[in-house]
Order: structure tokens, then sequence, then C-alpha cells
């Protein structure tokens, strides 16, 4: 039904002047009656011969009635009345445009402030239903991590179940494809529909599309027929692609704490830039097992089963804990890894999980530091009673991720891992010493002494080892 009131029209003051000044030019009697057949002018429509519907849009609003020649009253009306109704729909559509600006502008500020996915996911489905009609909905999301689609979110009882969605089949799947939101007001006349999969009459959905892909889709449903209309598809799809952006960076949120606690873990074993570059993947990084010549370092304090017994058990960790964080930060200024903790013994690896260059320099460098480091500790105790002997040799072993599913350490694995624990377990107090391909590496730029040849158990030829001397 037409939003024009012919009385209200004809009672205006401009429209009113008007009929009156053609009346007087005519100068014939006319009458203006209302669709219920009340008189707007004129006395009577008796003496009056002629008929003029003042119709708009297929719609009659009253008549006008007179002698030849007032149709022109008629078409004047007419005029008027599409000109006023043109004004209100621009007012009405000016209306609606505010309101659906302010709409989404709330919407925007209360989905963006959060960045928790599942809670954004919830929050876009209430905005939905309170904004278009339906009895069931749900947010269908892409998990890159199992790389299938998921339902994050969903109200009502025909999304209690889980939907097999897949991209280009059935209603859903389809505008995961193409990327366009779509109506459906009858859902079993469509020709996607995926037998039992639909338990709905009429559906809206709307892609999650951010500027790169569509993550997934958003849509609303009803038991019972509904007719959507273009104007809530146009809404539908804006809260759409808000809910998209609040996902994205949710997502972005979550990737950064992920990322953050990576870090804050890898940091206690890795020097920082060591850190950065494996969060980059870089192609020099790798944490599956591969054949690498590495550097490693075994360190262990002489003679601490007999210290523990000086001291409550609750001392020794603390010495222990404080010795640790001065070792370890001399390794990771020397580029080191620190590969484990065993009792008191340290591992530190040296190229690994990046290469790094001048290897063996870098670990005899950070043996040395780690020396004189023991003797710059405040702790009195560690300084009189901690002696730690260094082993360090190099070669070929297998590095990387090693263990079952359920428990993996990044380790290395090789001859040379027990011959720098084979040095390690006989260097002396205070001593550093060093397989021979150490040595060769760096004769030029530190001073040794021969040790003589060590018998390794389960090797035939003996390692001949040399002192760092510092």
């Amino acid at each position: 039904m037409t939003a024009i009131n012919l009385k209200r029209l004809v009672k205006r003051k401009d429209v009113a002047a008007l009929v009156s000044e053609l009346v007087a030019v005519l100068d014939r009697p006319i009458a203006i009656q209302n669709l219920d057949g009340t008189l707007l002018w004129g006395d009577s429509i008796d003496a009056l011969s002629e008929k003029h519907p003042i119709e708009l849009n297929g719609e009659v609003l009253g008549w006008v009635f007179g002698n030849p020649g007032t149709a022109i009253i008629a078409s004047l009306l007419i005029h008027l009345a599409i000109r006023e109704l043109e004004q209100k729909m621009l007012a009405r559509e000016t209306l609606d445009k505010y309101k659906e600006i302010t709409l989404l502008y709330d919407i925007s500020e209360k989905i963006t402030a959060n960045l928790d996915l599942q809670a954004v996911a919830n929050l876009v489905l209430e905005e939905a239903q309170r904004l278009i009609r339906g009895t069931s909905g749900s947010v269908v999301f892409f998990n890159q991590d199992r790389q299938e689609f998921e339902i994050l979110a969903a109200f009502g009882a025909e999304y209690q179940h889980k939907l097999s969605i897949v991209p280009g089949k059935g209603i859903i799947g389809m505008v995961l494809q193409s990327g366009i939101g779509e109506i459906v007001n009858d859902v079993s006349t469509d020709h996607r529909v995926i037998p039992g999969e639909y338990q709905f009459a009429s559906l809206i959905c709307a892609p999650l599309k951010t500027k790169d892909r569509v993550m997934g889709v958003l849509n609303l449903s009803s038991v019972e027929p509904v007719n959507y209309t273009a104007a809530d598809l146009k809404l539908f799809n804006a809260l759409a692609s808000q809910a998209a952006s609040a996902i994205e960076n949710a997502m972005l949120h979550a990737n950064k704490l992920k990322e953050e606690r990576i870090k804050s873990n890898l940091e206690r074993y890795v020097p920082s830039q060591v850190v950065e570059a494996i969060l980059q993947a870089k192609d020099d990084i790798s944490l599956e097992p591969v054949k690498s010549d590495i550097v490693m370092l075994f360190s262990d304090i002489r003679s601490f089963t007999t210290k523990c017994e000086e001291l409550a058990p609750e001392q020794i960790v603390g010495y222990l804990n404080e010795y640790f964080t001065h070792m370890v930060e001399v390794i990771f200024d020397y580029e080191g890894t620190v590969n484990k903790f065993v009792g008191d013994m340290i591992v530190a690896l040296f190229g690994a999980p990046t290469h790094l260059r001048e290897c063996e320099e870098k670990a005899i460098r950070a043996a040395i530091a780690m020396q004189k480091r023991i003797q710059e500790v405040p702790t009195t105790w560690i300084r009189e009673n901690f002696r730690t002997g260094i082993g360090i040799s190099s070669g070929p072993v297998v590095v990387g991720n090693i263990g079952s599913p359920q428990h993996m350490d990044y380790t290395a694995i090789g001859d040379e891992m027990n011959i720098a624990s084979r040095l390690q377990s006989i260097a002396e107090g205070g001593q550093i010493l060093v397989s021979r391909s150490v040595y060769d590496a760096t004769r030029h730029l530190f001073s040794f002494k021969e040790c003589g040849d060590l018998t390794v158990k389960g090797k035939r030829k003996t390692v001949e080892v040399f002192e760092v001397l510092y």
C-alpha cells in the first residue's frame, strides 16, 4: 500500500493554492473525492459529468470529478503525489542508511574490541539474530591447522550436528567457493541441496571474506518460510565483512600469543637471534633430523656429588641455578644453543639449528669465557667449589627433533657427541680439551698443548686430544 495520503496532500497550502489557481483558469467547477467517498474539494459531484482517477503505482488514491477539460487537475495531483512519494522514499533511504551505518559502527566496536576467536563468532551470531529473522545459524570457519571447514559457533537445533562442508558442494559450499552472498527463500526447490543436509525452509548466506581469501561463511536459516530481501542480504554482507575482519584480527592475536610462547620457551635454550631466525622460518632453519657438521661442547662440575653432601638440596639447587644462569649467558653470547642440562652437566651446540660460521672458534671462546665467568660469580661458595671440565669436538652428527610422537627433544646424535662427552669426562677442573678437528680449525687462533691419544668406547681409532691454553 502506498504511503501517500490524498487528504493530507490536498490540504497542503502549496497544493491547495495550485489547485485553486488551475480551477480559476479553467473556470469550471470540480470536486475531489477520497477513496472512501469523502469530499476533499468542492460541494457536490451531482452536476459533474466526468470522473478521473488519481492513480499512483497502480493504486487509486481518489477521483477528480468535473466537466470536460478538468482531467488536468487529476494529472496535477498525480504528479504532486509522485513527487511527495519520491521525497518520502529519499528521506526513508537516507534514514535507513544512517541507521545502517550507525548499526554497523556499533557492531564493529563490539566485535573488533574482542580478540578471542570463539567469543567473536558468538557475538557475530548474536548480532545476526538481532538484525535478521532466523531460527538457526552458524559461523563456518576454515581451520588452517586441520585443513577443514568446521562450525565455529552455532545456534538452533539444525546446527547441533556436524556438517560436512566442501567448497562447491551444497548451497553453503557454493557461497564458500564463489565468495558471493545468497538468499534462498525456498531451500527445498534449490538444485544444489544435498539430500539430508538441510532441515530448514529459507536460508541467507554471506561469505566471511578478507582481501586475500574466503575464510568461511556466516548463515542464518528458518524452519518456517521467510522472504529474505535484497536489503537483508546487503546488511548481512556488511555484518559478515565486519566479522571477517574481527576473526582475522583474533587469529593474528592468537598466532602472536602462540609465537610469543614459543619464543619465550626457545629463548631459554637458544640465543634470541636464533629464535628470530627460527620463527621467520628461513631456508637454513630446520628442526627435522638432518646430518650436519656442527661443534658440540660438554661442561661438567668436578666432584659435584661430593659437594652436594655438604649442603641441603635446596641450597645446592639454588647454587646450580645461579651457575647455569651465568653459563647460559656466556653460551648465548657466542651464538651457541643450549641442548640440555643433565644434572650439573651442560650440553651446548654451535651450528644448529641455524648455520653458524667459525663454530669451532666460537665454541672455544665460549669455553674460555665460561671458565673465567665462574671466578666472577658473586657467590663465594660457587667461586671456591665449582671447578668445571670442558670437552669440545666437531664433525658430522644427526641433529633435529628426535623421540616419539608424544615427546621429542631437539638434540644431536653421533660419534662426535660421544667424543666431546669423553673429553669432558677426563678434563680436570679448569681444563678445556678439544679433538683434532677443533684443533685444526683454530690452531692459528689459540695456544694448545698436545695431551696424547684417547681411546673412546666403540671406536677402533684413538682420538687425539689437545688442551686449550688460556
